[in-house]
């Protein structure tokens, strides 16, 4: 964690001339004389930091320092740089591509444009989406840098709309899901909210001062607190077994006796019974039976709209 916040300083400070250090400590959930220390070990350690004190002061690096190149190893250069290049595509955020190009200058040397996008490639949109999402998630991006509030237009799982007022912390992605963690005005506590359910977002031009928090604070396994969850068992045809690896995780199916199966804690909300019918007839629920039951009653309620 300390080598994380040192490098981060060290990056921030590149990127702008003088930061304050109430605000490295407030972004680095540390306090300003942990600031204060970390730039003196980075000062030792070779790179021009100035500290100084009083009103206008704050903490700067000269614009002539450059990064070693020797700082990192050929391959340790070209997994970051495959990493800013996958945000970035989602982000696309100038300051982000400013900063990609100082590090291709200084690390990445014979790329041709063929292969601008390293090995990585991350897209959270949907088929056809002509960047929408992206722009999306860089406007909660900015205002989670900016501070600023949201309005957005939300619906929820029972389908409920709604306009609620949010103050955006923190952006998580979760199994290939993005979600904005974020104070609710409404609710006056932090929610998670999935940016796929943000019909519009629109920024209110009111600023925040953020809340506290650590990454314990952030509901990873939010679901299980809300809906509750139910422990099942499958068995999965060959013809589902990409749909099963996907959802269920390949390290989660075993093969038993010549069928692979799976046994896996799930959100036993609303999508739960969609989700299993829409592998069709090669995922089969094992258990629990009253799981059992409500796929099959789904599958005979499907059925009739046909028969009429």
């Amino acid at each position: 964690m300390k080598t994380q916040t040192l490098i981060g300083i060290l990056f921030t400070l590149l990127d702008r001339q003088r930061v304050s250090a109430g605000e490295l400590a407030q972004k680095y959930n540390c306090s300003v004389r942990s600031i204060l220390r970390y730039a003196d070990e980075l000062t030792c350690s070779g790179i021009p930091i100035d500290v100084v004190r009083g009103v206008n002061g704050g903490i700067g690096i000269s614009d002539a320092f450059k990064l070693p190149r020797g700082l990192l190893t050929r391959e340790e250069a070209a997994r970051l740089h495959e990493a800013l290049l996958a945000i970035n595509e989602q982000l696309r955020d100038p300051a982000l591509s400013a900063a990609v190009k100082k590090f291709e200058s200084r690390y990445v040397s014979g790329r041709t444009d063929a292969a601008s996008l390293g090995n990585i490639l991350v897209d959270s949109g949907s088929w056809g989406d002509e960047h929408t999402f992206s722009d999306k998630l860089a406007l909660i991006d900015r205002a989670i840098t900016e501070r600023e509030e949201l309005a957005i237009d939300y619906v929820d799982r029972e389908g409920e709309r709604s306009r609620r007022h949010i103050l955006p912390h923190l952006l998580v992605l979760k199994q290939n899901v993005w979600y904005a963690f974020a104070w609710c005005r409404m609710r006056k506590k932090f929610r998670l909210f999935k940016l796929g359910r943000m019909r519009t977002v629109m920024k209110t031009g009111r600023h925040f001062e953020r809340f506290p928090f650590s990454r314990e604070n952030v509901p990873l396994g939010f679901w299980q607190s809300e809906k509750g969850s139910v422990t099942a068992c499958f068995a999965i045809s060959p013809e589902a077994l990409p749909f099963a690896q996907d959802w269920l995780g390949v390290e989660n199916i075993v093969m038993r006796e010549g069928v692979h199966t799976a046994e896996v804690v799930l959100p036993d909300d609303e999508s739960l019974i969609g989700k299993i019918l829409s592998a069709g007839a090669g995922l089969k629920v094992l258990s629990p039976d009253s799981l059992k039951e409500r796929v099959a009653a789904e599958a005979r309620r499907l059925a009739a709209q046909y028969d009429a």
